[in-house]
């Protein structure tokens, strides 16, 4: 167990979700003058919500992907709101959703600070060019995400489709870094 707790915040959770059906998008507008839609532009319709603070993307096609959620939970609860306000608005919705995770993305500090040169060779799969990008790009293979290192002791995990991997990831990391010593706490 490493001796510094690291702490994990959860930024965004991207989730898709299928209708199984077509919706007309002039139809939502029309409902909810309050969303954007310009199918010149984008032919998605952003249907933002204040609680949870979310923006869902709405295809005619009756696919959906919504991002901004803090957490699984709410992403599921962001999905079946905009679906309950359709339906509200007049919009036949016959099927439940097929709701998935694409990808979680969380910062975390680890309270120390990282070798970054020396972790590029420790770690398998980096990428650490510090001309072009001050972090260290480590691709782990389970869980299966990426995550950037900095020599401040912060990091970004991207890729995950379960909470649950991100902690399982950075506590990974953390523990790895402090056995082969490339983390120094002041």
């Amino acid at each position: 167990m490493s001796k510094v707790k690291a702490t994990i915040k959860i930024e965004n959770v991207v989730a898709s979700a299928t209708l199984n059906q077509r919706v007309d998008l002039n139809a939502v507008v029309k409902g909810y003058p309050g969303v954007e839609y310009r199918p010149e532009q984008f032919p998605g319709l952003v249907f933002r919500l204040k609680r949870p603070k979310t923006a869902t993307l709405i295809f005619n096609s009756g696919k959906m992907v919504c991002t901004g959620a803090k957490s699984e939970k709410e992403a599921r609860r962001a999905v079946m709101k905009v679906i309950k306000e359709l339906k509200k608005s007049g919009i036949i919705i016959v099927s439940k959703p097929e709701l998935k995770i694409q990808n979680i993305v969380a910062s975390a500090s680890l309270g120390g600070m990282i070798d970054l040169e020396k972790s590029a060779y420790a770690l398998e799969k980096t990428m650490y060019e510090p001309e072009q990008f001050p972090g260290l790009i480590y691709r782990m293979a389970v869980p299966k995400v990426v995550i950037l290192l900095f020599a401040s002791g912060k990091l970004v995990c991207t890729g995950a489709k379960h909470e649950e991997d991100v902690y399982v990831a950075v506590d990974k990391l953390h523990e790895r870094l402090e056995k082969e010593e490339l983390i120094y706490y002041e």
